[in-house]
């Protein structure tokens, strides 16, 4: 079996559990976690940070981040308001997020993903056929050089660090408010 092929034997098994576990909390009764969200409130900001530095070097990636940041912040807020909130026994303060953005943002990334895979994959049959004939390569694999790409990672990293924040703030006005209820470690 070739070399590169091994690569997306391993990747793919490990992508399809990611999109399920992301797939399986937008339905449903979620107990807030604070140390998991934020965890993630500071690996996407990290993230983000990390991208826009990269995208120092062409400002259209930039831009394109920016842009996603934004319009994700706002998609955010809007899925708070679509959020509702509920009191479990066992696990405490709850959220029961809106499975049409959730959807609607996963959708939107794995087709991008996917997109990008197709428009890729030709240069990296060549960047394989040189490698193999000791030559290389004309040009370099543009797989993050897309502004669409960094829009819809942008979308993301807004929304998410949006969407946990306020359900932190929220979950802390709620422990205000009932200081005798049990939450999820």
């Amino acid at each position: 079996m070739p070399a590169h092929l091994t690569n997306y034997l391993v990747m793919l098994p490990i992508l399809a559990w990611i999109i399920w576990r992301r797939v399986s909390r937008q339905f449903g009764r979620q107990p807030i976690r604070r140390k998991r969200m934020i965890f993630r409130i500071a690996v996407f900001s990290f993230l983000g940070c990390m991208l826009a530095l990269s995208g120092l070097h062409k400002l259209a990636l930039a831009e394109g981040l920016l842009a996603g940041v934004l319009l994700g912040g706002a998609i955010g807020l809007l899925g708070l308001r679509l959020t509702r909130f509920e009191v479990d026994p066992v696990k405490g303060d709850c959220y029961v997020p809106n499975p049409w953005i959730g959807a609607l943002l996963t959708a939107l990334l794995l087709g991008r993903l996917a997109w990008r895979f197709l428009v890729v994959w030709p240069q990296m049959q060549h960047v394989a056929a040189a490698a193999q004939t000791g030559g290389y390569p004309m040009h370099p694999l543009g797989y993050a050089s897309s502004p669409l790409t960094m829009l819809v990672i942008g979308l993301l990293i807004g929304y998410y660090i949006a969407y946990f924040s306020g359900l932190l703030i929220h979950h802390r006005r709620f422990q205000r408010s009932h200081p005798g209820v049990a939450t999820a470690p």
